[in-house]
């Protein structure tokens, strides 16, 4: 996606110096993530999963803070406890990843949820909820592409690598579902402050 490295680039710096001066630990484990680009989040529960052993999806306190440290992510004991705390509702011990990585999205207004889906709208052609190479085709233009432009990459190389910028790096089957689509534009949206701005870049993205 055109500007998505320059957008990265401003997160990055953005995040880092508010992670620096926040209170909130919520807050700071969400910017920390971000600071690491729009997909930062992504990878957060990427190690969370390859921890889940058991397949159940839900992680206890130990595993938490371990998911943190591996994926280099620094809070200090006390934040974590009460990021862990805000999360494990019912007090059992243990949190829901995926109701986890969800809350950690950083808050969107109405506006930008709405063109977000309108996006999404636009390119599951086949309104099946998951948009794979054969979406994309009459809807993306590859042929702008650098290595297709060489002859290194056919159309239909273009259309992975695409996709594979919206996949779950822990399961890049090809096919970006609804929610790994909002998950990245999550991330990308964290680094415009303006809603003017961010609707203008997904109008122009996305020919809406």
């Amino acid at each position: 996606m055109a500007g998505t490295a320059r957008h990265d680039r401003e997160m990055k710096r953005n995040c880092d110096k508010k992670a620096n001066s926040t209170k909130d630990p919520v807050e700071k484990l969400r910017l920390r993530c971000l600071a690491r680009g729009s997909s930062g989040i992504k990878g957060l529960g990427r190690v969370f999963r390859i921890m889940d052993d058991d397949g159940n999806r839900s992680l206890d306190f130990r595993e938490f803070k371990k998911g943190l440290q591996d994926y280099g992510v620094e809070l200090e004991n006390g934040e974590e406890k009460e990021v862990f705390g805000v999360f494990d509702k019912d007090g059992s011990g243990t949190i829901d990843f995926d109701e986890f990585l969800i809350n950690l999205r950083p808050p969107m207004s109405k506006a930008r949820k709405d063109i977000i889906s309108q996006a999404f709208r636009k390119l599951d052609k086949t309104g099946d909820g998951v948009v794979t190479i054969e979406d994309l085709k009459g809807v993306y233009n590859p042929s702008q592409h650098p290595k297709f432009k060489n002859g290194e990459w056919t159309e239909d190389q273009v259309f992975l690598q695409f996709l594979k910028s919206f996949d779950s790096p822990d399961d890049p089957d090809g096919q970006v579902t609804r929610e790994e689509f909002i998950n990245y534009y999550c991330g990308v949206s964290a680094s415009i402050d303006q809603d003017a701005y961010f609707l203008l870049m997904m109008r122009n993205a996305w020919k809406l």
